[in-house]
């Protein structure tokens, strides 16, 4: 494999609203990341990725763009952004953006113009179709609804994927992609290290458009089953990265749903559009078409499946991008440990084992403290888009508000969005004014400053684990070596080797909270890594304690 610069980076997501404010309006910014960036490096941190900070009516929160090449005031100027990636340099760290490029916002001069002269250019900017002739295709939008809305003023209409403030644009008209490259190639030449890739897969639609079996009772059908008929979305994807990315040598990392079977090797093969993607098997698990209500809950061994699967299917092709948590998803130790048991203890074990895992590990902002999920005191403290929508669907399916609310705030994408607790004084030292989200209740337990003085708490182990994967000795095999499941039938237990030619390492956790024995092939060697404060042992023999996780040489 040829090797390249991010293969041994450790990547950290930064939702900027929630981040750090700096100026007290209750909003993260880009002055307050900039002030963070030395806990960031401390923390072993190489590169960052921002979440959306261009201009925007935030419809989305920042996923509706309305100026690819301006910052929104509420984060700060482009004069921040640039003292942002000078300052990241001065550290060897590397800035990745948002590449928001299947939509736009409606305010967008581009939409403007087309809701003016909607038979002009810009007309064929976006997907349109005439309104006396009907929905040309009864898909359901991410967010509830046709995927089809009037364009306002005009006898058109226009198609959204997402929000309705988020028209699709039209990347089977040239003139668009042309654009879309200019931008990307303006922000390279600013210094980014490279992008993340939103909902790249939407890009290409079937055309042209049609109707397919209803899913629900509203006689309209989910994206996904779009996506299936959808063909030719290489041509598109190769163009940009011969046009952009391979210019600069960027790193980039696709959010890639609805993958077909045989299309790893053509996205992030040696010679792949991106230079990675997302696992999203853990994320996906148990997803129904009736929507989150009806959501099966994962467990331990349902977790370590799909994360074996998942690299199974990438071996010998790829790296794969790895998370427990980002901003559209809960917090991890909410969802993939049991109900009630989030002890410092078992979110190391969950952390670790995911972090070791053949690919590139990305942190999400406050997963490296142990964030947790939040508790909603009603459906009106809700500000996500998704969520609002997923609890009329449980309305709709006869659940009470009551029902409705607690099956939605498992999965509510604000989980992810609460400020990062920073410390212990009024609103967790995000902001000194009123902040956007509600903070989550628990700051006072669970919070930086706290844990910088703990060796035990979950940010020190964070700490110890990025060390881990960069220790001289240990990287190669980390970063290269191959990744072979064992103990795979015993229930409870997620355990792999990380093997190269120089070192066998073992990566083992107990997914439960009771002790358990496993038995070893070979004799365990030096402990590298250890959650609890000993390891007992008796020849092959590991007595596990609950939520033990352990990395030592075999």
């Amino acid at each position: 494999m040829e090797r390249k610069w991010w293969h041994d980076k450790v990547f950290y997501q930064i939702y900027p609203k929630s981040f750090y404010d700096s100026n007290g309006d209750g909003i993260g910014d880009l002055q307050g990341i900039i002030q963070k960036l030395d806990y960031l490096k401390d923390l072993g941190v190489d590169v960052l990725w921002l979440s959306p900070i261009y201009q925007s009516p935030l419809a989305d929160q920042g996923y509706d763009i309305s100026d690819y090449y301006a910052i929104d005031p509420r984060f700060g100027t482009m004069e921040d952004m640039d003292e942002l990636i000078a300052e990241a340099k001065k550290r060897g760290m590397y800035l990745l953006m948002d590449l928001v490029v299947n939509h736009c916002s409606d305010e967008h001069p581009w939409f403007e113009a087309a809701k003016k002269d909607p038979d002009g250019p810009y007309g064929d900017f976006f997907y349109l179709a005439d309104k006396k002739d009907g929905r040309p295709s009864n898909w359901r939008s991410c967010f509830g609804g046709s995927v089809w809305d009037p364009l306002p003023g005009t006898d058109k209409l226009y198609l959204h994927i997402f929000h309705r403030k988020q028209p699709d644009l039209n990347w089977e008209n040239p003139r668009v992609r042309r654009e879309i490259y200019k931008n990307i190639n303006w922000w390279l030449e600013k210094g980014l290290g490279g992008f993340r890739i939103d909902a790249i897969i939407n890009i290409k639609k079937p055309l042209p458009f049609c109707d397919y079996e209803p899913d629900r009772s509203d006689g309209l059908c989910s994206v996904s089953e779009m996506l299936k008929h959808a063909e030719g979305i290489g041509e598109f994807l190769g163009e940009m990265k011969r046009e952009t990315f391979a210019k600069y040598d960027a790193f980039t990392v696709g959010e890639v749903f609805n993958i077909k079977e045989d299309e790893m090797r053509d996205f992030i093969g040696p010679d792949g559009y991106f230079s990675s993607m997302f696992d999203f098997n853990e994320t996906i698990f148990g997803e129904s078409p009736n929507g989150w209500y009806d959501m099966k809950k994962i467990t331990g061994e349902d977790y370590k499946n799909c994360c074996f699967e998942a690299q199974e299917r990438a071996e010998g092709i790829g790296f794969l991008s790895n998370i427990i948590e980002n901003h559209d998803e809960p917090r991890g130790v909410s969802r993939y440990l049991p109900e009630g048991e989030h002890s410092p203890r078992a979110k190391k074990m969950l952390g670790g084992l995911n972090f070791l895992l053949k690919g590139l590990p990305f942190i999400y902002q406050g997963q490296e403290i142990g964030m947790e999920n939040t508790v909603f005191s009603s459906i009106d403290v809700v500000d996500d888009i998704s969520t609002l929508d997923q609890y009329q669907v449980a309305l709709d399916a006869g659940l009470s508000p009551e029902e409705a609310l607690k099956a939605v705030s498992a999965y509510s994408r604000d989980n992810a969005r609460t400020p990062v607790q920073w410390d212990a004084s009024p609103q967790a030292g995000f902001t000194s004014g009123t902040p956007w989200l509600s903070v989550n209740s628990n700051y006072r337990e669970i919070n930086v400053a706290a844990q910088e003085q703990d060796e035990t708490s979950v940010l020190s182990f964070y700490k110890k684990l990025i060390a881990l994967r960069k220790h001289p000795d240990y990287r190669d095999t980390f970063v290269y070596g191959r990744l072979i499941p064992c103990h795979r039938e015993q229930k409870h237990l997620m355990a792999y080797y990380r093997k190269d030619a120089q070192n066998t390492l073992l990566v083992i956790g107990n997914y439960q909270n009771r002790p358990q024995e496993v038995t070893l092939e070979n004799a365990p060697g030096t402990i590298l890594l250890n959650n609890c404060e000993r390891l007992a042992a008796d020849g092959k023999t590991l007595f596990l304690e609950p939520y033990q996780f352990l990395v030592m040489t075999i």
